[in-house]
């Protein structure tokens, strides 16, 4: 992985909310958690709202323009579209969600069986991709209902139940995460770290080092995300952008 010093050792994706209705009439992404990543939306224009379980239960979020909304790792959410929603997403553990941080909210016979979830998640080739992507979203509708219908009810068995499946599903990756955590946010703490310390000392030599680094969007058709199409941003450390000349106006 590159190195970056983008903020926090996070990642950056513009998305645009999925408009198509799930089976159930609503329009929006696949239901899913992340087991060890916290998730940052800020929304950039539209309407819409995020729907979360969790430990207190279901809960529906209103979002607008200017709404900023996160949530921790074990919070099943579902992106809801009621009108042109668009999000900055802000993802912690950079790189990690694309390792397999992520698990939708299949029927539990599903989640319990790697090959099934593995089938179910899978988009294949960019032919027909959008039907795939259509097909697992609304499977991970069907999930989602029964959960919110138990935590509705009271009835926390699902959701333990579905968050021991997916501990299961992800065990034997997330034995790789350690090194992104380490390379990304951990790195960029302990430098933190060491120029305060510097500081403290009056040692301010890394300030002469300063640069400006601009992110880079992704090409060509919008990726199939969980929760719509996206156009992720490599904040890779790079040279510095064109800087204008001492005196000079830009």
């Amino acid at each position: 992985m590159s190195a970056s010093s983008f903020p926090g050792g996070t990642s950056l994706s513009h998305l645009d909310i999925y408009t198509d209705a799930a089976p159930d009439g609503i329009c929006g992404g696949s239901p899913h958690m992340h087991l060890v990543s916290t998730e940052a939306y800020v929304v950039v224009s539209g309407e819409g709202a995020l729907q979360t379980i969790d430990a207190d239960g279901f809960r529906e979020t209103p979002l607008s323009a200017g709404s900023v909304v996160w949530f921790t790792p074990g919070t099943i959410h579902r992106a809801v579209n009621r009108g042109d929603l668009k999000v900055v997403v802000l993802m912690s553990n950079a790189g990690l969600p694309e390792a397999g941080d992520a698990v939708m909210t299949f029927p539990a016979d599903i989640v319990a069986d790697p090959e099934a979830y593995a089938d179910a998640a899978a988009l294949g080739e960019e032919d027909g991709r959008a039907a795939r992507a259509t097909r697992r979203r609304d499977l991970a509708v069907a999930g989602f209902e029964l959960l919110r219908d138990a935590a509705e009810r009271g009835d926390r068995a699902p959701l333990e139940a579905f968050h021991a499946a997916a501990g299961a599903l992800v065990r034997d990756r997330a034995q790789a995460w350690g090194d992104l955590v380490r390379e990304r946010p951990l790195a960029q703490a302990e430098r933190s770290l060491a120029l305060t310390a510097a500081v403290a000392r009056g040692q301010i030599a890394h300030l002469s080092e300063a640069r400006v680094h601009e992110a880079v969007p992704s090409t060509g058709e919008r990726a199939f995300g969980m929760c719509g199409r996206l156009r992720a941003y490599d904040v890779a450390d790079r040279d510095t952008i064109d800087r204008p000349v001492e005196g000079s106006a830009r």
